[in-house]
């Protein structure tokens, strides 16, 4: 048989075999970790947009705490609007229970129905009614609210209201809720030496410190915590 007409021989094509699968798994390893990649980033995005929509909120709402309208002086319509108490305490936390309660400012006009609402003239009267109250000519109105944050089976919820409030869930898969508060060395002070997660002086509380651990319930990233402070317009009682 003239040389020129051979075709390829067993060992060739074996030999050719063996390189096309080696090349074929390098591809298909590649295209894997490409993948896994993909999946670990798109679920620390997510992480990071949870974290940043339930802080980013919280931080709104605690610039707002005590800030109760236009005069110092408040007083109640009548007996069972129970403002007052939550006056004296307009923000605390429950290390025992993982619970975050606020007396606020509504942020904006979407907050639906508030728990309070402050009419006042802003220069003799002061008057908190229970839920909505319109003003009349000459006064205004400024939306209260009484919001619960708390953890429980890794879901941060909140509820709107006095006393215990039903409970929505804001974001899952998280682990860790803890909050600290910036303390001043005095009442007088304006800038926080210390941090304390439970203050025996409200008045000397300059700053909230929130931190947040979220989980993958898919174990493709790790844990993530974040951190932020929010400093308090408003000096409390």
């Amino acid at each position: 048989m003239n040389r020129s007409n051979r075709g390829f021989g067993l060992i060739e094509l074996l030999i050719a075999l063996a390189l096309s699968l080696v090349v074929v798994l390098g591809v298909a390893q590649i295209f894997i970790a490409a993948k896994n990649t993909f999946v670990s980033q798109n679920a620390s995005a997510n992480m990071q947009e949870d974290a940043r929509f339930v802080l980013s909120k919280m931080i709104q709402e605690i610039r707002m705490v005590g800030m109760f309208g236009c005069l110092g002086t408040i007083t109640e319509a009548n007996s069972g609007v129970g403002f007052t108490a939550s006056q004296t305490t307009p923000i605390s936390w429950d290390n025992a229970n993982l619970k975050l309660t606020l007396v606020t400012a509504d942020v904006g006009a979407g907050g639906g129905t508030p728990t309070w609402t402050i009419v006042s003239d802003c220069r003799n009267t002061a008057t908190a009614y229970s839920n909505k109250q319109d003003p009349a000519t000459g006064q205004q109105a400024f939306p209260i609210r009484r919001l619960i944050y708390s953890l429980k089976n890794n879901q941060l919820t909140v509820g709107v209201g006095i006393g215990t409030p039903a409970q929505a869930v804001l974001v899952d898969n998280v682990s860790k809720f803890d909050v600290s508060f910036g303390l001043a060395s005095s009442a007088t002070d304006t800038s926080a030496s210390s941090y304390s997660s439970n203050p025996s002086d409200p008045a000397r509380i300059r700053s909230v410190r929130l931190t947040l651990t979220l989980i993958d319930p898919n174990k493709k990233v790790s844990d993530q915590t974040f951190s932020v402070v929010a400093a308090l317009r408003n000096r409390l009682p």
